[in-house]
């Protein structure tokens, strides 16, 4: 390090060591403070009331006049004369070590299962570093779910970000509980882990997920990490990003596959917009800070794979899109950011399928890239091709039957309603404790195309034909 460097480093350490007395004004969890030092974006702050008691915030703000920092236990009995400020010249910071899984943890990473603090291996950034996009390799390997209509249709990749668009009243969490339980990597001896992360969420959805993964027995591999709904808003903020630290840690220190679930990210997006709007920050849609594409890219881009590394770190991020709006801007900037797409379908919830995912509107972008001969069986690619053909002359079939009447139908429109039926009864729809390997997921493809003549499949070879069609 140069002298110079030395001297800079040594200033700042002096200057985070300041303390201010007094603070211009306080505006909910916010505290404003004029006339400070050179104070960086997200450096932790000590706020001493005049009770003497100490609490811990964050800067959200910095300009020459003034510095705006969030309170995260908030500033109730704060006075504005009394109140001392000091700067730590540092940002937060998460102590992480493997024996974090088998953990509840709250959004600050402070242990809330009754269990001593885990002894930390490394002290690190919670906001992570910027990763060289030209340091990234393709992600590749079938990670499975145990889910037909994830596995066969729309198959989850290793490094991949594929959301889950739900809804209100929506069975996310069960799914979401489901993936956790049942995600695997086949053919690989790498150990694998799950970072679950929720955000906002009631007391009784966080007890959900901890009896759920206690009864199953995978805990041991699993971190939790819970913000509740009456937890401050920048808990809510800090949450993903203390899960994702973590996430890194394992991935990249320890070789592991991890898998990142988080849910929910609208609860995650209300908080920043609460916070600007306490601000005073212009809006932009729906009231949304016009940062908010950046901000969620943040989150997303902390998964995928490394060159270099053998870990790698896989995201399912599951939100709630308001009045089931899909162009809302919290899922229309989630699927500029991410690789595809889950969604969910009222309709389809409403007949009890489990999980009701809307064939259509889904998708996995890298999907062509993991499957078939050698990654899951070489029939994959056309078989699912076939399905998402089939169905979609579905919804056609179905909407002309609400018009004229299924008795006006073709013997021909009449096989694919009977298609359609067996494929989302049969091949969607499963128990949310029944997991089911790709061979029987595909098999299960094939049982539903047999409901259609063979002149009508054309995205599948002859070869394909004569060794699963036939059978």
């Amino acid at each position: 390090m140069s002298d110079a460097k030395k001297i800079n480093n040594a200033q700042k350490m002096l200057l985070s060591g300041r303390e201010y007395v007094g603070i211009h004004r306080i505006d909910g969890p916010l505290i404003f403070i004029r006339d400070t030092h050179p104070i960086g974006y997200r450096e932790l702050v000590e706020c001493v009331g005049p009770d003497g008691d100490t609490r811990m915030g964050m800067v959200l703000d910095t300009s020459h006049d003034i510095v705006v920092a969030q309170i995260f236990e908030g500033t109730s009995g704060l006075t504005m004369p009394d109140t001392k400020v000091r700067f730590r010249g540092k940002p937060l910071t998460l102590g992480v070590s493997k024996k974090m899984l088998g953990r509840v943890f709250n959004g600050m990473g402070q242990p809330i299962d009754g269990g001593p603090a885990p002894v930390g291996e490394l002290e690190l950034d919670i906001n992570g570093k910027p990763i060289n996009p030209t340091s990234r390799e393709y992600p590749r390997d079938f990670i499975q779910t145990g889910i037909s209509v994830i596995d066969g249709m729309n198959t989850l990749i290793r490094g991949q970000k594929l959301p889950i668009f739900s809804g209100n009243g929506l069975p996310h969490n069960e799914l979401a509980s489901q993936i956790a339980r049942q995600a695997k990597i086949r053919g690989t001896s790498s150990e694998f882990a799950v970072v679950f992360v929720a955000m906002g969420v009631k007391h009784d959805v966080a007890q959900f997920f901890i009896h759920a993964f206690e009864e199953t027995g995978v805990l041991e591999n699993v971190a939790l990490f819970l913000s509740l709904a009456d937890d401050p808003s920048i808990e809510r903020l800090i949450t993903p990003r203390t899960a994702l630290t973590l996430a890194e840690h394992l991935a990249f220190s320890h070789d592991m596959h991890v898998l990142v679930i988080m849910t929910d990210i609208a609860n995650y997006c209300e908080s920043l917009r609460e916070i600007s709007t306490i601000r005073g920050e212009i809006p932009s849609r729906k009231g949304y800070p016009g940062y908010l594409y950046s901000d969620l890219a943040e989150l997303y881009e902390r998964s995928g794979m490394l060159k270099g590394f053998k870990g790698t770190i896989t995201q399912l991020p599951i939100l709630t899109m308001p009045n089931d709006d899909i162009s809302h801007p919290i899922p229309d900037l989630t699927g500029y950011i991410t690789e595809g797409q889950i969604v969910f379908e009222r309709e389809m919830y409403g007949r009890n399928i489990y999980p009701p995912i809307a064939g259509l509107p889904s998708l996995s972008r890298l999907m062509k890239d993991g499957i078939g001969d050698g990654m899951t069986r070489e029939d994959h690619p056309h078989l699912a091709s076939q399905l998402f053909a089939a169905y979609s002359y579905v919804k056609d079939v179905r909407n002309l039957a609400s018009v004229i009447g299924e008795e006006e139908l073709t013997p021909l429109d009449h096989q694919y309603l009977e298609f359609g039926e067996y494929f989302e009864r049969k091949f969607v729809s499963q128990k949310q404790n029944e997991e089911r390997t790709i061979e029987q997921t595909l098999d299960l493809g094939w049982e539903a195309v047999k409901k259609l003549p063979p002149e009508e499949l054309h995205r599948i070879t002859e070869e394909e034909l004569q060794k699963y069609y036939g059978q």
